[in-house]
């Protein structure tokens, strides 16, 4: 949070619309991918120009348009003009700490998604931005850095599986924005495991580590809260919308997408009442760990209270004490110790105590 504040800092007295880079750079400069296709055609390229996407904006054809890194202005505002989006939306793809949300732009839709992975070999949760504008015949998308989860995507328009070669932009929307769905249920699953193994080893033997691990997920599934409740709004937004540029035949799809999404917060929510559990069970744990720590103490206090009082008797330097005088008197006073001792931890065990 500090950084997204020192990066917003930036923008400080800058008018509206102003192109600047909110966020951290991942990349060194922007890679742009191009597929356009339909229903028999296909053409697949890494673009080295920007220039070489400009003239599918006029084409009948489906076109989607990759960025991978969005800190070049240049980049962001050549397609930006190219296919008539407004500067507002231009300054939201190069602010990439943006919420989930979506803006009905008449010739164009903006939706913004959090794309969720884990890194550090599977030990944390990595979230990226994903800005998405389709219209009449394109598809854009602007993404932090490489790697992401289109390539069953890219895979289908390859091969022309199903549908997606035959329907328009709208209908690759929905799919990216399902391929970005569909990964949640991935992330949730290996969150899953490691919550059934914390939940093992809490019951088993809590340690300071598992408390630790307790809180590092409670992190990870307010990431991933933050990152899904604002979508849900999103998709229902762009299922209510009426507008040309969504088929019927697709609104659908995007009512298969919201009922994925209300699944996943449904499964974060269960996980978060389950880590909330496990936090009350480890605190709960720990305190019968004490109380049982200070039981045996208070036994142990309790038999030798006794044994102190007939010590700090006899220790005592009266004169007049007939029992220093008596030649058995040592093993005497051992004996009643013994006996006391003894007939106090009997007392404690009938009772139940340990």
């Amino acid at each position: 949070m500090a950084r997204n504040a020192s990066s917003r800092s930036k923008k400080s007295g800058l008018g509206p619309g102003s192109l600047v880079h909110v966020g951290r750079r991942k990349i060194d400069r922007p890679r742009i991918t191009l597929i356009d296709y339909d229903n028999g055609h296909f053409l697949e390229k890494e673009v080295a120009a920007l220039e070489e996407c400009l003239p599918f904006n006029l084409t009948s054809t489906v076109t989607w348009i990759n960025v991978d890194g969005v800190h070049d202005p240049d980049v962001v505002e050549k397609l930006g003009q190219a296919f008539g989006l407004h500067p507002l939306i231009l300054e939201d793809i190069m602010t990439t700490s943006q919420r989930p949300k979506l803006d009905d732009l008449e010739t164009s839709f903006y939706f913004v998604a959090r794309m969720i992975e884990l890194g550090g070999q599977g030990r944390e949760l990595v979230t990226e931005q994903l800005s998405l504008v389709f219209g009449r015949n394109f598809v854009l998308t602007f993404q932090e850095a490489p790697g992401d989860m289109f390539d069953p995507v890219r895979e289908r328009i390859r091969n022309g599986k199903g549908r997606i070669r035959k329907l328009g932009p709208d209908y690759l929307a929905y799919a990216l924005l399902d391929a970005v769905v569909d990964h949640y249920f991935v992330v949730l699953e290996t969150l899953g495991d490691r919550i059934d193994t914390l939940e093992e080893e809490l019951v088993r033997d809590p340690r300071e580590e598992t408390l630790h691990a307790i809180h590092a997920l409670k992190r990870e599934m307010l990431i991933f809260r933050k990152a899904v409740w604002p979508l849900r709004e999103v998709v229902a937004g762009i299922e209510r919308t009426e507008t040309p540029l969504i088929q019927p035949s697709t609104s659908i799809f995007f009512r298969d997408v919201y009922d994925h999404i209300i699944q996943v917060i449904d499964n974060v929510e269960t996980y978060r009442d389950m880590l909330a559990g496990m936090l009350e069970t480890y605190l709960s744990s720990m305190s019968n760990r004490m109380n049982q720590v200070m039981k045996i103490l208070t036994i142990i206090s309790t038999i030798f209270i006794p044994l102190t009082f007939l010590v700090g008797v006899y220790g005592m330097n009266f004169e007049h004490m007939p029992e220093l005088k008596w030649r058995f008197g040592y093993f005497l006073i051992w004996g009643v110790m013994i006996i006391l001792g003894l007939g106090l931890v009997r007392i404690f065990k009938r009772k139940k105590w340990f």
